[in-house]
């Protein structure tokens, strides 16, 4: 017991359990003979040492009560620390360089809702924001563009009220308040509250007509032009901003849905990759434009690290399939071709890649004029090899009934899993057998059908006229019959050379 309160001076309470009391000459070496003869030995794995128990004939109830309570703790703690361990016999992936790393999923750099997933800091030129203080009130959030808003009116409010109250004060208007025979600056002006009502009711022109200037202030005369002029000019950029956040396409773009998943699969004999975009509300977007980015990190050969570089991913550009025409739904379809930069990637590779695929959806709206832009992205894991979107256009009486509900599904065709190269080769190398085994033929099925070449004539012997005509196939022109002869690495010969 000395020996192991020293070692283990800090056990926790959940995992004792009583131990019999020995004397300090016995020391440890009886205590564990004892309790090995009677077979109580506790092995914990959490605190990696040996616990040395007794176990005792008839604990009573109130103890074995306790003591369940107690395993029940342990093991619950056992259990909440055993998600925590680690494996020991895992090892982690190694980098390129070495370096020990987890797979981990890949951070968005745009959002599915299109917002950019990027912050900037570290400016130190913030000023520069200031010189486009219009953009920037435009560009802020809604809580600060309201309290801009309603600071910049009650700003101007308190400061022409304090100067007219500031007025009426130097002049001694607020002692005259009962002289009839003073003329004050403003009417009825008697405290600062009623100099920012006036303020209020000079900067709004509302003009209830209780508090009015007279002409015996000419300062005050100024200061009414001047507070006219300035918040005729508070209302117009304060209104403006307000005109333009109200009126920004931006949420005109919640209305333009992308799949959640994009596809690969086969068209006209090709890998193509394939997602699919609608527009739900029936004012349509004007001049639409589709565009894809291929978001992915890369070395180049000179050794320098790229982050996050950006490729073009075709989806039609030299053939004007680019530019839509979005009253239903469409599928937008990318040819996996010698430029694309899927060419060599087959399935299994798919799986292993890290990468993000943008797309942008660009248009003016119909409505107002304005120009709209939704974008979204996919991950590795949601590029889905050997899948297809179900139709959802079915033809209604009279109309053509759009079924949004079969928008993000898709189903599984038969695709092969090598790449668009592998496939290209492939097809190359079955339509060169598919030449060289019709040649064969073509050299083995022509027959002399001229009955005069087997009969030698002398006199038709050296005339160019007695060549004779193979047939192949349907074909009995001479001309088509000689091309094939050449085609086949055959020489036309008189009849007397045939002969010989």
């Amino acid at each position: 017991m000395a020996l192991e309160n020293s070692v283990f001076p800090s056990r926790p309470d959940s995992l004792s359990l009583p131990v019999e009391e020995r004397g300090e000459g016995e020391g440890a070496e009886e205590a564990t003979k004892a309790a090995a003869s009677a077979g109580a030995f506790d092995l914990s794995e959490e605190l990696g040492h040996v616990v040395t128990t007794e176990t005792t004939p008839s604990p009573p109830p109130s103890a074995k009560v306790s003591r369940s309570f107690q395993d029940k703790l342990a093991e619950r703690e056992a259990t909440a620390n055993q998600h925590r361990k680690k494996t020991p016999g895992t090892e982690k992936e190694r980098g390129r360089f070495g370096w020990a790393r987890t797979r981990r999923k890949r951070q968005r750099y745009v959002e599915k809702n299109g917002r950019c997933n990027v912050q900037h800091g570290n400016m130190r030129e913030t000023y520069r924001y200031l010189t486009d203080i219009f953009t920037t009130l435009v560009d802020l959030n809604w809580r600060c563009s309201l309290f801009v808003f309603v600071m910049a009116y009650a700003v101007t409010w308190l400061f022409f009220g304090a100067i007219w109250y500031l007025i009426a004060y130097c002049r001694g208007d607020l002692d005259h308040l009962e002289d009839e025979t003073w003329t004050p600056c403003v009417n009825n002006v008697n405290g600062f509250i009623s100099a920012f009502l006036f303020s209020i009711e000079t900067e709004t022109t509302i003009g209830y007509g209780h508090r009015v200037i007279t002409d015996q202030c000419p300062v005050g005369t100024m200061l009414l032009l001047l507070q006219a002029i300035l918040g005729s000019m508070v209302n117009a950029f304060m209104v403006g901003c307000m005109f333009v956040k109200i009126s920004q396409p931006n949420k005109r773009a919640e209305t333009l849905v992308f799949s959640k998943h994009a596809v690969i699969s086969l068209r006209d004999d090709k890998l193509c990759l394939m997602f699919r975009v609608g527009d739900l509300r029936s004012s349509h977007i004007v001049g639409a434009n589709m565009r894809a980015k291929l978001i992915k990190s890369k070395q180049t050969q000179e050794g320098e690290f790229i982050p996050l570089d950006q490729t073009d991913i075709s989806v039609g550009f030299e053939t004007g399939d680019d530019r839509l025409f979005l009253v239903s739904p469409l599928v937008i379809s990318h040819e996996i071709d010698v430029h694309s930069p899927f060419w060599d990637m087959s399935q299994s590779q798919l799986e292993k890649e890290d990468f993000e695929i943008v797309v942008i959806l660009e248009g003016m709206v119909e409505a107002t004029g304005m120009t709209c832009q939704a974008r979204s992205s996919y991950l590795t894991e949601e590029v889905m090899w050997g899948h297809r979107f179900s139709p959802m256009m079915s033809l209604a009486e009279g109309f053509f009934d759009i079924d949004y509900g079969a928008f993000h599904h898709t189903f599984e065709v038969v695709t092969p899993s090598c790449s668009a190269r592998e496939l290209s080769l492939a097809a190359a190398r079955l339509d060169a057998h598919l030449y060289w085994s019709i040649s064969s033929r073509l050299d083995e099925e022509p027959t002399l059908t001229n009955p005069a070449a087997k009969q030698p004539d002398s006199g038709s012997a050296n005339s160019k006229g007695g060549e004779p005509t193979f047939v192949v196939g349907e074909m009995t022109d001479i001309q088509e019959q000689s091309g094939l002869g050449e085609l086949n690495g055959s020489v036309a010969t008189d009849q007397s050379e045939s002969e010989a």
